[in-house]
């Protein structure tokens, strides 16, 4: 039974093959990691590294060859999936943010926020009471009624932070998420993150070659050739 007591993320010897016989590429060979509720740690690395690999494996996008992973002290993968439906996986207990914000068009804030809840069983009402809860949290409360194509850069990837909160899930990965932010709103966005990973309990895993924001971080895992390397960061405040 998965609880607070146990860490929010902790992987064990994972492993990833592509292809098979001579022509076989070992993306993973071993990973460690080990993240706590509250916490935001960087992941950083070459491109070819291993990132994307350990990201798509943790958010259940695709299947490892071997280790461990657990959720809250809950194995979700050990040698095999142990979750039946990974689909309800990625969508209540893991929330996805990434360097685009991916916000559909066609709805407003409020609603892009909300569609995960009621994709969960939320009401309507209730999904868009969290949301509008959300969107102040993150100081766009103001852009709720508003089309996604009157928001700027830093507005819309705010609400993408919130639409990956809007389950509460444990964990939050997040792929390059200041990538096309300029320093002071790269450095706003990672503020957000800490807060929102206090309020809220989640552990969050930042993909970056972001310069600007490697500094914020307390904890640091390099990932070489396929093996992660953990060291203290910095942990300047944003």
């Amino acid at each position: 039974m998965a609880t607070a007591d146990h860490p929010a993320i902790r992987i064990q010897g994972l492993r990833k093959r592509y292809g098979t016989g001579e022509t076989a590429v070992d993306a993973l060979k071993g990973v460690d990691m080990t993240v706590g509720h509250g916490e935001v740690v960087g992941l950083i690395g070459p491109s070819g590294s291993g990132k994307s690999t350990l990201l798509k494996c943790l958010g259940a996008v695709i299947e490892p060859t071997g280790g461990r992973m657990e959720i809250a002290g809950e194995a979700v993968y050990d040698e095999g999936w142990r979750i039946d439906d990974l689909r309800a996986l990625r969508r209540d207990r893991i929330g996805f943010i990434f360097q685009a914000p991916y916000l559909i068009s066609f709805l407003d804030v409020t609603d892009n926020v909300a569609l995960l809840p009621m994709l969960a069983g939320v009401g309507n009402a209730q999904a868009r009471s969290r949301a509008r809860e959300l969107l102040a949290a993150l100081d766009v409360a103001h852009r709720a009624s508003a089309q996604v194509s009157q928001l700027s850069g830093g507005e819309q990837q705010r609400v993408a932070i919130a639409r990956a909160l809007a389950n509460r899930p444990p964990v939050i990965l997040a792929d390059e998420p200041t990538a096309p932010l300029d320093s002071v709103r790269a450095l706003t966005v990672v503020r957000i993150l800490n807060d929102m990973a206090v309020q809220f309990q989640a552990a969050i895993i930042v993909v970056t070659h972001d310069e600007k924001i490697i500094p914020t971080f307390r904890r640091i895992y390099h990932i070489r050739d396929g093996r992660t390397h953990e060291e203290a960061g910095e942990g300047r405040a944003p």
